[in-house]
């Protein structure tokens, strides 16, 4: 692979640069709440005033940008700009910048104004001519560990390698390598071995407790981090042998194995025997590093993996309780009231020589094939604990949703229940070209139950509708087509045998495919309508909305296609909600009914949040087609914060690129007039339509889908 262009230092363009009056006045405009008599402008002024006019317009524009998010990080910018801007170009630049922001999101403002200030230690990396960009290669990577096995794993940027059991944290340049080939190689083993710290339990005890009665913990901790990683390359060479051929070519030589550290290479090695091990060595030894070596960071991941635990505890007892409905359905009575009572959920836990987990539930000693949401979470699990607890395999009930999880923060927030655990997205600022990492707080609950009679209102309103939809659908659930031209089927193809007769006459072979065949399409097909319940659509908007979803789904399952409802509202980017009214694997029933009349406008409508979680969503489902159905009645808009205008556009564009990116088709069905000023630009061209009253939109969206989905 050639190095990408490398971008002229910033200073090389020739313009007539600001004064130092000049730029006082321009900081004192932008940096006024964290000026006083005794920190003024000036000084910083006159040093931008030496810089070439590139260079201070470069600062001036970052200043600015970083003002909106902290006033005094934009101050620790300027003050070090004059002395980094003139060594870096503008890629370089740009990427210091990013990482001190990125630091500053995740931990705070001191570790952001750190970055900053270490802009030496940024310059000597970033000018090693091998130096290979985390940006260059993140579509790779992200491909790479999407394949891995286990928990789906996301990966961000940190100034160091370092994973929380969700998130791989890779460095956001990599230049210790003596070829870009190598940087890269580096990059791609150092992503694997944190994700196999997580998918082989070295967070599943308490690291820290298990280093603190040695003299130096710190040191400890390193030598543990060694260690497990000589377990993990040896887990790692049975499950991945490329990998391990990459790894010794960057070695460049036969590694040198210690007969301490064998019992680490055995198939059914643990965290434990690393711990076992390093309680026998001498940790003043020169400890071997590796550059592909991540650091521990034992607390992050614990505070990670425990409310993971707790949410997934919650998700799958809903989940088993929603499955058990389910099952109690298909059985039509048969075992009528003691179902829940002599029917227990079971699960059988099994290894491959490899490591890879195997998981069998069954009900009521009868094996059951779990939806995607249940294996995902049962494989999750398994991860973390090893086991499946039998606690956790006891189906919510009413009661349970009723208790708040008092050591949990989140809980705290009223009406807060136990599995409506936060999350946290990361958000697109535009100006910043950058993720804004964990930006946003977004909480699952189940939407609120509505008045039954508002669903039979509406069946009998739409009755000849809803029964010519029924029709139309039927029709496209059972089309079948005429194959030709076959080599076996159930009637001959006059066409071809008198094309064949032709070919004979003239000389040339008689073709065997003679035969025509039918078959029936197969639709593989899932599709999530994300509603707008924002406060603006508060009347006939909010009607014509829950109408809509009525229609659809009476007709849909007729056709049979997977769907999900989820609606959407929030204030502000710590309190973004999503409000369950149908899973994936949840039947159209009584109680999803009651869910669509309940739906009802909340606040505002930060969507670029909302279509990254049920773009999530839709990943964990197995079809071959996926469809994200937005219905909205404007543009995205919060509650001050900035993110109403281009801010709230443009995030929401970059998440609707990122679904096209995971393999989703986005569509928005809109009643704003003004849609063809954003909507363009945000879902494309053909990707939106505009329904210009609404009364017509319960049947304009049955009709939509009609089209899209043929």
């Amino acid at each position: 692979m050639s190095p990408p262009p490398v971008d002229p230092p910033l200073a090389l363009c020739e313009h007539e640069p600001l004064s130092a009056a000049e730029l006082d006045d321009r900081f004192d405009a932008l940096l006024n709440p964290v000026l006083s008599s005794r920190r003024t402008a000036a000084p910083l002024a006159h040093a931008i005033a030496t810089l070439a006019r590139p260079l201070q317009d470069f600062a001036l524009h970052w200043v600015e940008i970083i003002s909106r998010t902290n006033y005094e990080m934009a101050y620790q910018f300027a003050s070090t700009a004059p002395a980094a801007l003139p060594a870096l170009d503008a890629h370089a630049a740009e990427a210091w910048i990013i990482q001190a922001m990125d630091s500053y999101d995740r931990e705070g403002l001191h570790q952001g104004s750190a970055v900053f200030r270490n802009f030496s230690g940024f310059i000597e990396r970033a000018g090693h001519e091998h130096t290979v960009r985390y940006d260059e290669m993140a579509p790779v990577l992200e491909l790479f560990v999407c394949g891995l096995s286990g928990r789906r794993m996301k990966i961000d940027t940190a100034p160091v390698a370092w994973t929380d059991t969700d998130t791989l944290y890779l460095p956001p340049r990599m230049t210790v390598g003596a070829s870009r080939e190598a940087n890269f190689l580096i990059y791609k083993i150092t992503a694997t071995l944190l994700w196999a710290q997580s998918r082989y339990g070295t967070f599943n005890i308490n690291l820290d407790a298990a280093v603190q009665h040695h003299a130096d913990p710190a040191r400890a901790m390193e030598w543990l981090n060694f260690l497990e990683t000589i377990r993990l390359e040896a887990q790692l060479a049975r499950l991945l042998p490329g990998l391990v051929r990459d790894l010794s070519k960057l070695r460049g030589e036969p590694r040198d194995d210690d007969t301490r550290y064998a019992p680490l290479s055995a198939p059914g090695a643990s965290v434990h025997d690393s711990i076992a091990l390093l309680n026998t060595l001498q940790l003043t030894d020169e400890m071997p590093h590796h550059p592909w070596m991540g650091l521990l960071r034992s607390g992050n991941a614990r505070t990670v993996r425990a409310a993971r635990l707790t949410r997934e505890k919650y998700d799958l007892q809903a989940a088993l309780a929603a499955l058990l409905d389910e099952q109690s359905q298909a059985t039509d009575g048969e075992r009528g009231g003691s179902v829940e009572s002599a029917a227990g959920f079971a699960v059988e836990i099994n290894a491959d020589p490899d490591g890879e987990i195997n998981i069998q539930l069954s009900l009521g000693g009868e094996p059951i094939v779990p939806p995607d949401r249940v294996r995902n979470l049962l494989n999750s699990i398994v991860q973390d604990l090893g086991e499946i607890p039998e606690d956790h395999l006891t189906p919510a009930s009413n009661e349970c949703a009723d208790t708040q999880d008092e050591d949990d923060p989140a809980s705290s927030l009223p009406g807060t229940l136990p599995q409506d655990k936060a999350l946290f997205y990361n958000e697109w600022d535009h100006q910043r070209r950058h993720y804004r990492k964990n930006w946003c707080v977004l909480r699952e609950h189940d939407a609120h139950q509505g008045d039954r009679a508002f669903v039979d209102a509406t069946l009998k309103k739409y009755r000849p509708q809803i029964a010519q939809l029924r029709r139309s659908f039927e029709m496209l659930r059972g089309e079948d087509r005429l194959l030709k031209r076959m080599k076996h089927g159930d009637d001959i193809d006059f066409d071809a045998v008198i094309a064949g007769y032709a070919d004979m006459r003239s000389g040339r072979e008689l073709s065997d495919r003679l035969f025509t065949k039918r078959h029936k399409a197969v639709r593989n097909l899932a599709v999530m309508f994300m509603v707008d319940m924002s406060g603006s659509t508060k009347g006939w908007i909010n009607d014509a909305e829950r109408e809509a979803l009525v229609l659809l789904s009476e007709a849909l399952e007729v056709l049979g296609d997977r769907y999900a409802i989820y609606g959407f509202s929030g204030m502000t980017r710590k309190r973004c909600e999503i409000f369950r009214v149908k899973r994936f694997d949840e039947p159209y029933s009584d109680l999803v009914r009651q869910r669509i009349a309940g739906i009802a406008p909340q606040d505002y409508t930060r969507m670029g949040v909302a279509i990254r979680h049920l773009t999530a969503l839709l990943e964990n489902v197995d079809a071959r087609n996926k469809l994200l159905i937005t219905l909205s009645d404007g543009k995205p808009d919060d509650y001050s914060d900035h993110y109403r205008g281009e801010y709230g556009i443009e995030d929401t564009r970059q998440a609707l690129i990122e679904a096209h990116r995971a393999g989703i088709k986005p569509f928005c069905i809109t009643i704003d007039h003004e849609a063809r000023d954003y909507l363009p630009h945000m879902y494309g061209a053909v990707n939106w339509t505009l329904v210009d009253e609404v009364s017509r939109l319960p049947l304009k969206v049955a009709d939509i889908y009609w089209r899209l989905t043929t």
